[in-house]
């Protein structure tokens, strides 16, 4: 369970009450990682994903990455050999995307109708406090309109970001993104952060 004491955390209980209560009915809120700005949603919500896609301007066939408070958690979500527990139990939380296979709940427009899903659990306080809270996976991808920059910091986002979300302003992020690694395939989609230690991992294990 996140620590999400007013002492520890840069936002408000009641910021974070809002944020949470505005994924529940089915809007965007913009949440911060421990690498930039993400775009959250309801996950499991075909509409509110459907709305995120609209948000960001991005191609439907492009899938979106999800986010849970827990490693525990993924398990409501996707399959997981043992192999690819270990690595989640080394790496998450952190800023790593493990692509697995998905379970019935999670929707065809988060995937592009692939059967498999990005799945994170963010080293961020705020986006943990969030996930607690909202008790559901949530969207995670960036805070931008596609072909844009990122966000570290809110006034970077974009104008229409700004009035289509609730905001959660923790100040800058350290900026960076996800290596993003699918372990049964050993294949690492992405380069991000911790690239080089998932590569060793995957050459160990």
């Amino acid at each position: 369970m996140a620590d999400d004491s007013s002492d520890s955390l840069p936002v408000s209980a009641s910021a974070l009450d809002s944020a949470a209560a505005a994924i529940r009915r089915g809007e965007c809120v913009v949440y911060p990682t421990e690498t930039v700005y993400g775009l959250g949603a309801d996950a499991v919500d075909s509409a509110a994903v459907e709305r995120v896609f609209a948000v960001k301007g991005r191609s439907r066939d492009k899938p979106v990455s999800l986010a849970v408070d827990a490693v525990d958690a993924l398990d409501d979500y996707v399959r997981l050999s043992e192999r690819e527990r270990a690595f989640a139990e080394a790496f998450l939380p952190g800023p790593v995307t493990l692509v697995a296979e998905r379970r019935e709940g999670v929707p065809d427009v988060l995937t592009a109708g692939r059967d498999r899903v990005g799945v994170r659990v963010p080293d961020h306080p705020v986006a943990l406090a969030l996930l607690d809270r909202v008790e559901t996976a949530v969207t995670a991808t960036s805070a931008n309109r596609s072909g844009t920059g990122s966000a570290r910091t809110v006034d970077e986002l974009a104008a229409s970001i700004h009035e289509a979300c609730l905001v959660l302003d923790a100040g800058e992020t350290p900026g960076g993104g996800s290596t993003v690694v699918d372990v049964a395939a050993e294949t690492v989609h992405r380069r991000g952060e911790d690239a080089d230690a998932v590569e060793r991992w995957l050459a160990e294990h």
